[in-house]
């Protein structure tokens, strides 16, 4: 979680330096979910991302150097720098990729799943995605047809409150997301996306059950994001009492408080894995800034198959 979060917060350090360019969606808050839903799968097991995606690759085991790399448009980066913070994929980890297109990642972990059943794999998929994607025409697609085939994909809604600068109670006419899953035949599950130890519960129940062939659940983890939507942002669509009602619930805090209390770790244990995290997005930042730019020669590379 000190990985993510301290990648993400300098991140947007460097954006508002214009050392990173383009646009970038930072999930600042947001750390346990990626974190607990990763923890509960195997190497094997697949995701898809989405537009606040930093937290899923990091989770999922990716190399903050070649991340950082990427943001900063080098060569040594996960898409040879032309990808961006939206294109981050991760083959090797089992990370099938993020894409600017909201919802875009649903369909491709239903045709993943629907792969490890043709292929007799084994493994699952979690698909990440927001609250404004459960409105896309594309969620309830898959999730009729992986509910019909009994494909081992699990849904996993981050609810952070707003879609955009649209709050979810505006855009539903329900309480909870997950709510949907009954109209499709499958388990819905809600869970407090800031408690580390019950988002973990829930996704390995789910995991357990796709794996059994029993097929898909829907899981709507209710968190809050940070930041703004994007780096254009201001966020004048919430109150500052609402941001601070939030922050209270930070969930590094919430489980380091966990650790000391349940006597787990001491104070002085946490505090070197966040010094230790914080030294590995240095030399994160370092690899990049020593990493050369693709050349003109690379255009054409990778964007097409001949």
């Amino acid at each position: 979680m000190w990985l993510i979060r301290l990648f993400d917060e300098k991140v947007d350090e460097m954006f508002a330096k214009g050392l990173i360019h383009g646009t970038t969606h930072l999930c600042v808050g947001q750390e346990a979910t990626p974190v607990a839903a990763c923890a509960a799968l195997m190497k094997t097991d697949k995701i898809t991302s989405t537009h606040r995606g930093h937290g899923h690759c990091i989770a999922k085991g990716a190399d903050v150097s070649k991340m950082m790399a990427e943001l900063m448009g080098r060569v040594t980066g996960y898409c040879k720098g032309k990808g961006g913070s939206m294109h981050i994929a991760d083959l090797e980890e089992g990370n099938l990729g993020a894409n600017g297109i909201v919802g875009g990642g649903i369909p491709i972990a239903v045709g993943a799943a629907l792969t490890s059943n043709m292929m007799k794999e084994n493994y699952v998929v979690l698909c990440f995605f927001g609250d404004g994607a459960t409105n896309e025409g594309s969620f309830h697609e898959a999730l009729n047809l992986a509910a019909i085939w009994d494909l081992p994909v699990i849904f996993f809604c981050e609810n952070n409150q707003y879609g955009m600068s649209g709050s979810v109670k505006e855009m539903f006419r329900i309480q909870d997301i997950a709510d949907r899953a009954v109209a499709y035949g499958m388990p819905g599950h809600v869970v407090d996306g800031n408690d580390l130890e019950a988002v973990y519960d829930v996704v390995a129940c789910a995991v357990a059950r796709a794996r059994s062939g029993a097929g898909p659940s829907l899981i709507e983890a209710k968190t809050y994001r940070w930041k703004g939507h994007s780096k254009s942002d201001g966020r004048k669509y919430r109150t500052r009492e609402e941001e601070t009602a939030w922050k209270a619930k930070d969930p590094i805090a919430r489980f380091k408080s966990r650790l000391i209390d349940e006597g787990i770790a001491t104070e002085e244990q946490l505090n070197d894995i966040q010094a230790r995290a914080k030294m590995e997005i240095e030399r994160a930042v370092s690899f990049a800034e020593n990493s050369p730019y693709p050349t003109l020669e690379m255009l054409e590379e990778d964007v097409y198959a001949h």
